[in-house]
């Protein structure tokens, strides 16, 4: 119990960061406790049918410096909705996600949270939040079980609770076998798992995911894919950062681009593709690569046509995320 101790102070700098217990809010009142939310019903995430904004965000704006990371932000999130925020290094996604969680403050503008503005009821709703960062800061030299009770006594959650929150997200999490071993043992996908697993223990509904699958292997990657999508069948509201495109299009309901500060746009990833077609040829010529949309693969098979009777090289595909991105971007 000493080390724990210890283990427990040592993870002071963590709690300032991430918990309603060791942060001042906006307002600069000291927060303190988290009470656990009930489950949810199962969501179907085709069909989101809440009208009133689980988070809505206006104007939000922050600088650092004479860098200026965000620039008038404006989201619309729904109860139970994924929604993706996808962008390139450095477009903004882990400033908002640290304003989202009570990190940092903006500059200028608003979050609301159940209709309930964040930063003058900030005790109140960041019991709501879970946090996955983009960095591992799970303590190595603790057991699984330890890394999560230390997590839930910060959260000043009752012990019997913690017991029972620990053996049910390492279930979830598929990590029960490993329990008592050290972190420092985990592979990173599991220690990513581990830190999904700690950013659900003390219940929240809201989850907010940076970059989670960052240097993973694709079938480690598709692994954690599963469990994310699971954890939104349960009922929570997901906001995931990301900068690889097929994560955003096959996990999100909505997806937001992002790029130097501004979002560019928001919509589900099938109306982000379609609006500038379903399929696409790349023509290669000796200067460079040329991209052509269409509606219709007839009339992209048309033109595919056209150019292999005339010797150029041209691949037909279907259209991505990426196309959509870099169209905007361009």
């Amino acid at each position: 119990m000493k080390n724990l101790l210890k283990l427990k102070a040592k993870c002071i700098k963590r709690v300032v960061e991430e918990c309603p217990s060791g942060r001042r809010g906006a307002t600069g009142n000291r927060m303190h406790g988290v009470i656990p939310r009930a489950a949810g019903s199962n969501p179907a995430s085709s069909a989101i049918k809440n009208i009133t904004p689980k988070i809505q965000i206006n104007s939000l704006s922050k600088s650092f410096g004479q860098i200026q990371a965000l620039k008038s932000i404006n989201l619309t999130i729904y109860e139970k909705e994924l929604f993706a925020i996808l962008g390139p290094n450095g477009a903004g996604k882990t400033t908002l996600i640290k304003i989202l969680s009570g990190i940092i403050s903006p500059d200028s503008g608003s979050i609301f949270i159940n209709g309930k503005n964040f930063f003058k009821h900030t005790l109140q709703l960041k019991k709501e939040i879970g946090v996955v960062p983009q960095y591992i800061n799970l303590e190595p030299e603790l057991s699984l079980k330890e890394n999560l009770l230390v997590h839930g006594l910060i959260y000043k959650m009752p012990l019997s609770q913690i017991n029972t929150q620990i053996k049910k997200l390492l279930h979830f999490v598929e990590l029960s076998h490993r329990e008592n071993d050290k972190v420092k043992h985990l592979s990173e996908g599991m220690k990513r798992r581990l830190l999904i697993a700690r950013a659900l223990m003390h219940n929240p509904s809201i989850l907010l995911l940076d970059e989670p699958t960052i240097g993973l292997d694709p079938k480690i990657r598709r692994k954690l894919w599963d469990l994310i999508k699971k954890i939104q069948l349960k009922g929570s509201t997901i906001i995931l950062t990301t900068h690889y495109m097929e994560e955003a299009e096959y996990l999100a309901d909505k997806v937001a681009f992002i790029n130097k500060g501004k979002i560019l746009a928001v919509d589900t990833p099938k109306n982000l593709i379609s609006s500038i077609g379903t399929y696409a040829l790349d023509i290669y010529t000796q200067e460079k690569r040329i991209t052509k949309y269409f509606s219709s693969k007839e009339l992209a098979e048309k033109q595919f046509l056209e150019y292999t009777n005339k010797n150029v090289f041209v691949t037909l595909r279907r259209v991505t995320l990426e196309d959509v991105f870099l169209k905007y971007t361009n």
